[in-house]
């Protein structure tokens, strides 16, 4: 039995028309890239080869269903380039570095690392944690087999083969089988110069049993620069394994995010993806969950609060393959003035996906009159035992709750703060990590105006 359900929604969006020399890099950007790359030749051959599936990937229109609601006829690739020079990362401020203790963190500037550091403890657990590039070099045979290959894959569509041709460091964590890693990592992605390009990746590897927890940020030096993103995460979940991963991206508001996101969860394993969005001028990440093994879990958590004139979009997959499998997707977004939010989400379950458990909801709270969301939920469903469940609701807040509040001797921004707060909290209660919950509170007061962020 095959069941397809979608809900649409009017909007006003024509098909995305790009014109093409706008869009990319170039041939000759390319090969001014890897002069300025020093490394083996396997991953040279290999940007070669994700560089072919670029030009011809460009040729050919975005999947319509996923980016005619993100218009991108303003976005011009050409004011932006990969950054080779030196970088400093001790005047960028994050919100999560130095709120708890970490077990190691790496960060990287501009594409480039500038900090890799792990706890003695950690290493000697047999724990890879730094610079992915420096890994992927002295580990080939263990972890080439993950990069690109099992969670997202190079020929996606344009963003992740461009991505792939120009990746410029990341975060590696390997933990190897039945190694729990007690402390959570940081990992730091930031811009600090105007017009730079950066494609940093993040390869999570959890061999069976393992359990570890990621909180990873990006963030921009200051407010006045331009900054392109192009990222890539893959989670890979082995086998009763169990893996914690934050995302907190806060770039600033002249900055461009495309990523490409992806988890697989083996057998008797559990996830649990915290994707938080308060940065970009235009943002869309792609977000598969894949639930390859029997009783696979995933619990994804979304909070999105955008103002002035940002435009976040998602899309979503919870992919059911195996029987058995658990998924439960909460999005909550906050919008004022005339920020957008797009919400794109899909429960797909295999024939073999028996007894499945599938359930995905966005909420959206509108803060003005001029702010929209489109939520839209799908489901397709290839099995005759599931159950599975998908809503949205939009509204706005109520101007009776603002009056009491206010009746009661509490200020207007105090009493929004109540309100927004409350609405996120369904979200918060279900992040285990004290230091997120407590980074997101006081990030809500900043998008409100209601005081500067502590960092």
């Amino acid at each position: 039995m095959i069941f397809v359900c979608l809900r649409e929604f009017e909007t006003d969006m024509s098909s995305t028309t790009i014109d093409i020399s706008r869009t990319g890099f170039s041939s000759e950007v390319f090969e001014q890239f890897l002069a300025t790359r020093s490394e083996p030749s396997w991953i040279t051959d290999a940007r070669r080869a994700a560089f072919d599936q670029y030009q011809n990937l460009l040729q050919s229109e975005l999947d319509p269903e996923e980016f005619k609601r993100v218009d991108l006829r303003v976005f011009n690739a050409g004011k932006f380039r990969p950054s080779a020079g030196t970088v400093d990362s001790s005047s960028i401020s994050t919100l999560l570095s130095d709120k708890t203790e970490f077990g190691g963190s790496v960060a990287h500037v501009n594409g480039q690392v500038t900090q890799a550091t792990v706890s003695d403890q950690i290493r000697a657990q047999g724990v890879l944690f730094g610079e992915l590039q420096g890994l992927m070099t002295t580990h080939r045979e263990l972890l080439e087999p993950y990069f690109m290959k099992k969670a997202v894959q190079t020929d996606a569509d344009r963003f992740s083969a461009w991505h792939a041709a120009f990746w410029t460091g990341g975060t590696l964590l390997y933990v190897p089988r039945n190694v729990e890693v007690a402390l959570p990592l940081h990992s730091l992605i930031a811009h600090s110069r105007d017009g730079v390009a950066d494609f940093s990746h993040t390869l999570i590897i959890l061999e069976d049993g393992a359990r570890a927890t990621l909180l990873e940020e990006t963030t921009s030096a200051n407010d006045d620069i331009a900054g392109l993103h192009v990222g890539c995460v893959e989670l890979i979940v082995g086998r009763d394994a169990n893996l914690r991963y934050v995302q907190l991206q806060n770039w600033n508001q002249k900055s461009w995010h495309f990523a490409h996101q992806a988890g697989c969860v083996d057998s008797n394993a559990s996830l649990q993806w915290t994707v938080v969005g308060l940065g970009s001028k235009l943002a869309h990440i792609h977000q598969d969950i894949n639930l390859n093994g029997r009783a696979a879990t995933a619990e994804v958590n979304g909070v999105t609060f955008v103002s002035d004139r940002q435009k976040i979009s998602y899309y979503t997959q919870q992919h059911h393959k195996a029987q058995g499998t658990h998924s439960d997707l909460l999005y909550k977004e906050v919008l004022r003035d005339e920020a957008r939010v797009i919400w794109r989400g899909m429960i797909k379950v295999d024939p073999a996906a028996q007894q499945t458990d599938g359930y995905q909801r966005s909420d959206a709270l509108m803060l003005s009159d001029d702010a929209r969301c489109d939520s839209i939920p799908g489901l397709e469903i290839e099995a005759d035992d599931v159950k599975c469940t998908h809503g949205a609701t939009t509204g706005r807040v109520d101007k009776e709750q603002i009056f009491y509040c206010m009746s009661r001797g509490i200020h207007r921004h105090e009493a929004m703060h109540m309100i927004v707060e409350g609405f996120f909290q369904k979200v918060y209660d279900r992040i285990p990590v004290e230091i997120v919950r407590e980074t997101l509170s006081r990030t809500v007061q900043g998008k409100l105006g209601i005081e500067s962020i502590a960092v």
